[in-house]
């Protein structure tokens, strides 16, 4: 077998695990009281919710003259700003039913595709991009506030799976876009020097 079959059979078989995955914990978990109360807290990374607490942490900062905790709020802001732009071209290009649509599995497959619809725009996860340049963003100003952090993001990114808006690719997928979006932010926006 040549190696193009070989890696396309490979992706074939690694979105089949996780299409099993999304479904199996989905189906078994998503209506538990502990999985749908984590779920509604998990919508604070939700872009309105999310831009919310960014500009509310530059307000604060602003009032209280604390020109550290302003920084950190602009680069909140920018990190989950720049996260959700990637994430928002993606889902502009991807077609991914969500778990919990439990249609064809063909359905669920990543596809490229231009359906504007939440139901149909699983690939990436939104609310995980955003938790984690948010997170990663807090931290690199705040080092103590790391732990912290990065447990809030990875419990909003990982509620995502049972709660069925999510297969275990699309929050790797929102992981990384978030890593790399604050990144990027990290190179425009250093932080201070802490001699």
């Amino acid at each position: 077998m040549g190696k193009k079959k070989q890696a396309k059979r490979t992706a074939k078989q690694l979105v089949d695990a996780d299409i099993d995955a999304g479904h199996g914990v989905a189906l078994e978990l998503k209506d538990h009281p502990v999985v749908r109360v984590a779920g509604k807290l998990s919508e604070v990374a939700d872009q309105p919710p999310m831009v919310a607490i960014n500009l509310a942490t530059i307000a604060v900062a602003l009032v209280a003259k604390d020109a550290k905790l302003a920084r950190t709020g602009v680069r909140m802001l920018a990190a989950h700003g720049l996260a959700t732009l990637a994430k928002a071209v993606i889902k502009q290009n991807i077609d991914r039913a969500r778990p919990n649509q439990f249609s064809d599995r063909d359905d669920h497959r990543p596809k490229p595709g231009d359906t504007d619809e939440g139901p149909q725009n699983s690939f990436p996860s939104g609310h995980t991009a955003g938790a984690v340049a948010v997170a990663r963003a807090v931290a690199r100003e705040y080092p103590a506030m790391e732990v912290p952090a990065h447990v809030a993001a990875t419990g909003i990114a990982t509620i995502q799976i049972p709660r069925g808006t999510h297969f275990p690719i699309d929050v790797v997928a929102g992981a990384v876009i978030g890593w790399a979006a604050e990144a990027i932010v990290a190179r425009v926006l250093p932080a201070r020097s802490r001699s």
